[in-house]
């Protein structure tokens, strides 16, 4: 019998840095700054594609609990660092208001070949994620788990959707992110796939025909980890609150829980075409947490406070038995007020309310997004 994985849990979470006084995106950081970051907090904050930007990723934890506090030291150390020289970190997977013609990706050999090669489409690609890895060490087991885990990719990406506005317009979707992402290559939904060596076969094929150097540039929306013995969520857009970035990582760790014990007893979720579950990410990505999603075993839609009462029957024993049952009741808590995306849009709406114009109402939105980033520090 394969062993239980042990299901430690990692989080990386992508940052946008603004001007405190503008509220614009920092286009050229002072070089001090990312060193102030790695003072703090070492190699646990990187910089990113765009300048404007910078990563951080918590270490393997056992527990959501542990994850909350990882979070909570890696965002008040960069809240800090900014802090020293005028701007602010902002969880949220778009700018408001920020164009991405006016910025300048970091000087780096990946990076400037990454942008030789993608053209515009990685130009634009301001945004910014949340990436949850759960190890899974057997490698056709993380496989396998893998398989399953894609059904309920689009109920979580409807969680955390933090990106409604692009370059000053309301898209009309909770997730605009993923709609500039998907414009690059090897995104999307990841192929079903039979074992861990048919995976292997598919990246070398790439590798060998010279379109990819290894299995890092396959961005699926969730991968086995080409670093860690992990399966790597990456389809959610990062949480401004850090309570539900905590929550979300409750959901994956549980799920996985949930889908070995099913494997152990020789049964399995049922798989479904791409195509259907394209269709459920599709609408987590317009409507977030206050849509409906395909039910695939009713073949109907469901609202999506239901289909988190039904995610909480299924995960709850193994949450209990994780130390997360709090954390992943807390789905409840984000189908009712709904993700960050509700939130701006109610931010414009009561500046305009209250005097501001178009321009002012989406500064008040980047005040309001710095604000949820470091509540509860």
């Amino acid at each position: 019998m394969i062993p239980r994985p042990s299901l430690t849990i990692g989080v990386e979470e992508e940052y946008l840095v603004v001007d405190r006084e503008t509220r614009d995106l920092v286009r050229d950081p002072d070089p001090a700054f990312l060193k102030a970051c790695e003072e703090r907090i070492g190699e646990q904050v990187t910089p990113e594609y765009l300048r404007c930007q910078v990563e951080i990723g918590t270490q393997p934890v056992k527990t959501p609990a542990e994850a909350r506090e990882e979070l909570k030291r890696l965002r008040r150390a960069v809240a800090a660092a900014c802090g020293e020289f005028g701007y602010a970190p902002i969880a949220a997977s778009t700018h408001p208001f920020a164009k991405w013609r006016e910025q300048t990706h970091t000087p780096k050999p990946r990076y400037d070949e990454l942008r030789k090669d993608l053209g515009a489409a990685v130009r634009r690609l301001l945004i910014c994620g949340c990436h949850v890895h759960c190890a899974v060490e057997d490698d056709d087991l993380r496989i396998d788990l893998m398989n399953q885990a894609m059904y309920f990719l689009p109920h979580i990406l409807a969680l955390t959707c933090s990106s409604p506005y692009w370059q000053g317009e309301d898209t009309g979707l909770s997730s605009y992110r993923l709609t500039v992402f998907d414009a690059l290559p090897r995104t999307g939904l990841p192929d079903t796939l039979d074992s861990y060596a048919q995976y292997k076969r598919l990246v070398q094929q790439l590798v060998n025909a010279g379109c990819i150097e290894d299995a890092t540039k396959i961005w699926w929306d969730i991968r086995p980890s080409a670093k860690f013995p992990t399966v790597e969520m990456r389809v959610a857009d990062v949480c401004t609150r850090l309570e539900d970035a905590v929550t979300i990582a409750a959901v994956y760790q549980s799920l996985f829980s949930y889908l070995w014990k099913l494997r152990r007893r020789n049964q399995r979720w049922r798989l479904y075409p791409n195509t259907l579950i394209q269709e459920n990410r599709w609408r987590a990505q317009r409507y977030g947490a206050r849509g409906e999603l395909v039910d695939h075993g009713l073949g109907e839609l469901v609202p999506f406070d239901a289909l988190m009462e039904e995610m909480i029957g299924i995960l709850a024993e193994d949450a209990d038995e994780l130390g997360c049952l709090e954390e992943v009741l807390r789905v409840r808590q984000i189908a009712v007020e709904g993700t960050s995306a509700d939130r701006q849009r109610a931010a414009y709406k009561n500046a305009i309310a209250t005097g501001s114009d178009h321009e002012g109402a989406m500064r008040k939105v980047v005040d309001h997004i710095i604000a949820e980033t470091v509540e509860g520090l």
